[in-house]
């Protein structure tokens, strides 16, 4: 058994004895932590030397002696020699040294665990002398802080601290399609600032201290106005809280998160933005549509469908082998689709209605331009849909001709 301890050597001695790949591995993290690293080895590999000729350690070039140890706090002991092992273990004991024996864990008086760190957080493994299976488990505990599996909240805030907003994207709605950073800042969240059509099950996971704020907007009805979602972020940031706008598709994918941006950084808090997987693109695919494909469409536009296409359409390709897609537009749907007739696209181009994109809900509607209004009412299609518009529909299993 072992104690597991934090060593605090900025401005000590470490002396490495040897020069070669392991001591190499080790000696990045003793500089990292300001350590003064002395290397002795009468030859030194090249990652050493780089280190000794950039100033950020004392490489000399000779055997070991016992007066190498004076003035030192810890050892490591790398040079490859079973006899100048064991010699520099016993000086080390005979002087109370730490020391770190390469390859004899066993006959150690110090052990380098695998190191997992993050926002403050250092994670140090040791399993009795198997580095392999320390490193595989350290892996696994830095891919569940990265992926916010673990919660990485502060508990006590430094004094005067600065509060900051992160504008995460979470995908169309599922837990599974948010990124792992936007997982990692949930999990370090003091106050989580949702809308309506983000991924609502993560919310679940968040500790029991963490101030769920829901902004979440319908259809014609929002009862958090942008401008107060604005005042929210910036004076829960302001109270030194780590807010996180919590947000469905990418935030700047139709999605206001500029607006919030710029509203924070006005008042003077520092805006961290994490993209998300756009309903744009994300939503097609899970109807079996790809917005581009060989031969059938080589480009894509996305348009906001609430407000109506008039002043828009002419800033597109009318052909069908150009994809247009139509955010919040399943109210105006058959407004929207007169109006591409009359701006020259076919009454025969087709279209796909996607509900609830990616969950078990999910429902695809195909007509074409003349017909799916028609189609959407007979059965009741309802936002949140992504409008699909071009010859790609015909790709989808779901189409129905």
């Amino acid at each position: 058994m072992t104690y597991p301890l934090g060593l605090q050597l900025k401005g000590r001695k470490v002396l490495v004895v040897g020069g070669g790949p392991v001591a190499a591995r080790r000696i990045p993290a003793l500089v990292a932590d300001g350590a003064l690293v002395t290397v002795i080895a009468p030859d030194a590999c090249e990652d050493v030397r780089e280190l000794a000729v950039a100033g950020a350690l004392e490489w000399e070039a000779r055997s070991y002696s016992p007066g190498d140890l004076d003035g030192a706090w810890l050892v490591l002991a790398h040079s490859g020699s079973s006899h100048v092992q064991d010699a520099i273990a016993a000086d080390a004991d005979a002087a109370r040294i730490w020391c770190v024996k390469g390859g004899d864990s066993a006959n150690s008086t110090a052990w380098v665990p695998a190191v997992a760190s993050l926002d403050g957080v250092t994670v140090a493994v040791n399993t009795d002398g198997d580095p392999k299976r320390a490193m595989a488990l350290r892996d696994g505990v830095a891919a569940a802080l990265e992926t916010g599996v673990l919660p990485l909240r502060r508990r006590r805030k430094n004094f005067g601290e600065a509060g900051r907003v992160a504008l995460v994207g979470g995908g169309p709605g599922v837990a599974g399609l948010i990124t792992s950073r936007g997982r990692q800042l949930l999990a370090q969240a003091d106050v989580v600032v949702a809308d309506r059509l983000g991924p609502r099950s993560v919310l679940a996971d968040l500790a029991p201290e963490v101030q769920l704020i829901d902004v979440g907007k319908m259809p014609g009805h929002h009862p958090v106005p942008q401008s107060e979602i604005n005042t929210i972020l910036v004076e829960q940031a302001l109270l030194g809280h780590l807010v996180v706008r919590l947000k469905g598709g990418d935030p700047y994918v139709l999605g206001r998160g500029g607006e919030e941006e710029q509203y924070c950084r006005e008042h003077g808090v520092s805006v961290e933005v994490v993209p998300g997987v756009t309903s744009a693109i994300s939503v097609p695919a899970a109807a079996g549509i790809p917005v581009t494909h060989r031969g059938v469409a080589k480009g894509f536009s996305v348009l906001t469908g609430h407000e109506g296409l008039t002043q828009q359409i002419g800033l597109i390709p009318r052909g069908s082998d150009h994809t247009l897609i139509l955010l919040m537009g399943v109210s105006l749907l058959r407004r929207s689709a007169r109006t591409l007739i009359d701006g020259g696209r076919a009454a025969g181009t087709l279209v796909a209605v996607i509900e609830d994109g990616w969950l078990p809900t999910q429902r695809v509607t195909t007509g074409t331009l003349d017909t799916i209004a028609d189609r959407a009412e007979a059965i009741g299609v309802r936002a949140p849909a992504v409008i699909v518009v071009g010859d790609v529909v015909a790709l989808s299993p779901h189409f129905l001709p």
